[in-house]
C-alpha cells in the first residue's frame, strides 16, 4: 500500500499546480523584467531603414512600446485601440515589428492605418528575446528613466488600457513632473569632468530630497579635497 503513497502525493501536488495556473489571468503572467531597465537595443526603422532607433532616445519620457507583425491574428484585433490611443494622444506609441517581412509589415499598415511614430524591425527577434516576447502582440508601459512599469501579453482591451495603463502612465509623467527648485554652481576650484548647473535647469524631486543637488555636492567635496591635498601636500 505504501509504495502508492508516492506516486498518489505526486499526482495531487500536480493537480494543485495545474488548478492554480488554469485559475490565473494569462495576459497577467510576471515578468522578471518589471521595475527593471529596458533591454538597450538599436534597431533600422520600419519606414526608414537608413535610420535607426533605441530607447535611449527615450529617455524623459514615458511611452509604450507595442510588439506586432503582419502575420498576427490577435494585432489585427488590438489594432482599432491602437489608432484610437495614437488619435488621443494620451502617451507616445512605438512598435516593435517583430519577426516579419518588411514589405508584409508595411503593406498591413498601409491597410489598417498606422498608429506608430515609428516602428523598429526586430527581424530575427532577437530584441524580442531580451524583452521576453512570449509572441506578438505584446505591450510595455516604460518611464522617463528607462524602467519597465507595466508589461501586458496579448490583445489590449479597453479595460487594460483605461483601468490599468492609462492611469500609471499619467502617475508616472505626474511624479516625473515634481521637481525642486535648488541649484548648484560650482565655482572654484571646479574639477574637471564635473557638470554645472544652469540657472534654467530644473532636477527631479525624489522623496523630497533632491539627489542630483546631493550627488553633486558630494562629488564636488571629495574631489576638492583631493585637488586641496595636491596643493597643499
Amino acid at each position: 500500500m505504501s509504495r502508492f503513497v508516492i506516486p498518489l502525493a505526486l499526482f495531487a501536488g500536480l493537480l494543485v499546480f495545474l488548478a492554480i495556473g488554469l485559475g490565473r489571468d494569462p495576459h497577467t503572467v510576471p515578468s522578471p523584467l518589471i521595475n527593471k531597465p529596458a533591454p538597450a537595443f538599436q534597431l533600422p526603422q520600419l519606414h526608414e531603414q537608413t535610420k535607426s532607433f533605441s530607447p535611449q532616445e527615450m529617455r524623459g519620457k514615458v511611452w509604450l512600446l507595442n510588439v506586432w507583425a503582419s502575420w498576427c491574428i490577435s494585432c489585427r484585433e488590438e489594432h482599432p485601440l491602437l489608432l484610437e490611443l495614437a488619435r488621443s494622444r494620451a502617451v507616445p506609441l512605438y512598435g516593435l515589428n517583430y519577426k516579419d517581412q518588411r514589405n508584409d509589415a508595411i503593406a498591413w499598415l498601409d491597410e489598417l492605418g498606422n498608429p506608430y511614430l515609428l516602428s523598429a524591425a526586430d527581424l530575427d527577434g532577437r530584441v524580442g528575446i531580451d524583452y521576453g516576447v512570449y509572441g506578438a502582440p505584446e505591450t510595455y508601459l516604460i518611464d522617463r528613466e528607462g524602467i519597465i512599469r507595466f508589461k501586458h501579453i496579448g490583445p489590449l482591451t479597453p479595460e487594460v488600457l483605461q483601468g490599468k495603463l492609462l492611469p500609471l502612465a499619467r502617475d508616472l509623467n505626474k511624479s516625473s513632473d515634481s521637481h525642486c527648485n535648488c541649484y548648484f554652481y560650482f565655482r572654484w576650484p571646479r574639477p574637471a569632468g564635473l557638470k554645472l548647473l544652469s540657472r534654467s535647469e530644473k532636477i527631479p524631486r525624489s522623496k523630497n530630497v533632491c539627489k542630483h543637488f546631493r550627488t553633486n555636492c558630494v562629488a564636488w567635496f571629495a574631489r576638492t579635497r583631493r585637488w586641496l591635498i595636491r596643493v597643499l601636500v
